[in-house]
């Protein structure tokens, strides 16, 4: 029996002005899991979350939410 992941990001790359910000990313979430973001500054932590939360569709690679997920 497989678990269904309620989003699953797969090769996840963002670059601003020539800048790698967040370079090949691959997480995947199931239900009732809690996480935390851990990072110095400009490392990306808000550019991953606004992804996930689909306010920035400028990136490469796969963001796959479930439906009817809220971040």
């Amino acid at each position: 029996m497989s678990q269904q992941y309620i989003m699953s990001i797969e090769g996840l790359t963002r670059i601003y002005d020539e800048k790698e910000v967040l370079s090949n990313i691959n997480l995947a979430f199931f239900p009732g899991a809690k996480i935390g973001v851990l990072g110095g500054n400009g490392a990306g932590k808000s550019t991953l979350l606004r992804i996930m939360a689909g306010q920035d569709n400028d990136y490469m690679g796969t963001v796959r939410p479930a439906k009817n997920i809220k971040i």
